[in-house]
């Protein structure tokens, strides 16, 4: 008998009685001060073959509450209370020996974070395979590539050689998603597991979530803050706020019928392609481009038609490994070329791997161009001297995807966000701190934020911290590769607000690499789509999403998450 026949009664699976089932929870930290409760009496249930979405913003304790069912919480957290019952049994206090156990077969994990969950000296196969052989499943290399395969990764076979440092960030969450899936558990608990994934392959990992559900009645506990895809994929929506579970209902009534205050929050600033700037448009009959905020000062305004930035048939070829002491050219961006306007935001969107993350680190001049030039402000910058690079470094600044990747881990968030006022030698030790608190106060973080390191906030607050060392230097270009990926709507909603009225009060540029079209619509002037390293299509925003020229362009418009929900004006 094969796994996939396995059926939910032989799994040892009641029926009726909830797979996982969540009472009174309460969860603590022992801090410097003393402890702090960071989930009050939260419950949930998922029964067997459900997917259960859990949403709220960064710090709710959606995370915290799925690191409990899984035995993991930090070493200063403990379950301070309730129950967390395993198919009957309840694990809230159960012992290492037998979470053990449980982890693999029984509950998968797919964390948040790939590069901290990645070990950086294994290839991605060994990681695979010692996952498989902890489990006692099949580990071999055909093993192997078959369950990178599944996540999605194409030439499984060659990928599984390389290692983690050599993949885009989509390949990465693809790569812990394949672990996670290896060994096809029961329930699967997954931590914003597509947040870092073009939408493309997005539903095709979340396609086979859905298969696994109907072959192997297997639940999901899915923790996300897109809520087009909680809508879309989720039986059952659990909203989570401050540590409490505010409100819980079935998905598609619970978004289109929100009842609590925080929850209509959620639902009204959560992008879509109903976006507000298109609404307005609609209700006024004009363009969306004349609904636009104002770009830029007046003293800028005259300028608006210059191009800052020009790429001009832009290659690079990577040499890769090829066994045996050989390599191998891969061409990661092929003849691109496209303009930038003073003012304006210019969006690169396509699958991971398309090489939109690759021409942003050219731009930046963290990687040398194969050919092609790129010309900032008239100027050639492969010509820059070091004296200039330096200069150009203060006017173009970047917001990367992983925060945790770009955050030093031994600085503080103060030292963090202040390094670039002190390495290029603006103001005193006062007016620096100043800037910081305003920073801070920017991207929603409370000024005591300062103290704290990165492992000691979330994802998206991580994130922020990100987005204000950007800004410290009040650049002209801001490259923001995923700069909002990590982020739960309401934040999310903060921040482009805040780059919009940037814009609109300093004239700022953004080159926006995204794989998230529904943000694209809401905040791009431009559109470049990209597909295997090509520049396939481009044109105005509208253009693009209202008449695409290209298949493929239609395929990334058509897998948005929640695109075909209709849900209320009045919430949407």
């Amino acid at each position: 008998m094969t796994t996939s026949d396995v059926t939910i009664e032989e799994a040892g699976i009641q029926a009726g009685r909830p797979l996982l089932e969540i009472r009174d929870l309460a969860i603590s930290f022992k801090t410097g001060s003393g402890e702090v409760q960071a989930v009050r009496n939260a419950h949930l249930t998922i029964m067997p073959g459900e997917t259960v979405a859990i949403v709220g913003e960064s710090g709710s304790g959606k995370s915290t509450t799925a690191l409990a069912a899984i035995g993991l919480l930090p070493g200063n957290g403990r379950v301070a209370g309730g129950q967390i019952l395993l198919d009957g049994e309840d694990i809230a206090h159960a012992s290492e020996k037998r979470m053990i156990e449980l982890r693999g077969n029984i509950i998968g994990m797919v964390p948040q974070d790939p590069m901290s969950n990645l070990n950086p000296v294994w290839k991605i196969g060994d990681q695979v395979k010692e996952t498989l052989k902890a489990n006692g499943r099949p580990s071999g290399p055909d093993d192997v590539a078959k369950v990178l395969a599944q996540a999605g990764l194409p030439d499984a076979g060659r990928r599984a050689k390389q290692y983690p440092h050599e993949f885009s960030g989509g390949m990465r969450q693809r790569a812990l998603i394949a672990i996670g899936l290896s060994c096809q558990p029961r329930l699967l608990i997954a931590d914003e597991p597509t947040s870092a994934l073009d939408v493309t392959v997005q539903r095709q990992i979340l396609d086979h979530l859905e298969k696994m559900t109907d072959e192997l009645g297997t639940s999901v506990l899915l923790i996300t803050h897109d809520l087009g895809l909680a809508a879309e994929r989720a039986d059952k929506v659990v909203v989570m706020y401050r540590g409490n579970v505010v409100e819980a209902g079935p998905s598609l009534e619970l978004l289109q019928n929100p009842q609590h205050p925080y929850t209509q929050r959620l639902v009204a600033s959560a992008p879509s392609l109903a976006s507000r700037r298109i609404q307005v448009a609609k209700e006024l009959g004009v363009s969306t481009e004349e609904v636009l905020a104002p770009r830029g000062s007046a003293a800028v305004k005259p300028a608006l038609t210059e191009d800052v930035l020009q790429i001009q048939n832009l290659r690079k070829v990577f040499k890769m490994r090829a066994g045996f002491g050989k390599s191998t050219d891969f061409t990661a961006v092929d003849d691109v070329s496209f303009n930038v306007k003073r003012g304006t935001t210019t969006a690169i969107v396509g699958e991971s791997g398309s090489g939109k993350s690759t021409v942003a680190q050219m731009v930046l001049n963290l990687l040398e161009p194969t050919s092609g030039k790129i010309i900032f402000d008239g100027v050639d910058t492969s010509a820059l001297n070091t004296k200039e690079i330096f200069a150009f470094r203060r006017r173009v600044q970047p917001i990367f995807q992983d925060p945790y990747g770009s955050l030093d881990p031994m600085y503080n968030i103060y030292r963090t966000i202040e390094e670039p006022l002190r390495v290029h030698k603006i103001g005193d030790k006062a007016s620096r701190e100043k800037k910081v608190r305003e920073l801070l106060d920017q991207v929603s973080l409370p000024q005591s934020t300062m103290q704290r390191y990165p492992n000691e906030l979330s994802g998206g607050q991580r994130q922020r911290v990100a987005i204000a060392r950007a800004l410290a230097l009040d650049p002209e270009v801001i490259i923001c590769d995923e700069a909002v990926s990590a982020l739960d709507v309401l934040v999310q909603a903060q921040v482009l607000n805040l780059l919009a009225e940037l814009q609109s009060r300093l004239g700022l540029t953004y080159l926006f690499i995204t794989h998230d079209l529904a943000v694209v619509r809401q905040i791009a002037d431009h559109v470049c789509v990209m597909e295997k390293g090509k520049l396939v299509e481009t044109g105005s925003t509208d253009d693009v999403f209202e008449a695409p020229q290209r298949d493929y362009t239609k395929a990334l418009l058509n897998a948005i998450p929640g695109a075909r929900l209709m849900l209320p004006p009045e919430v949407a």
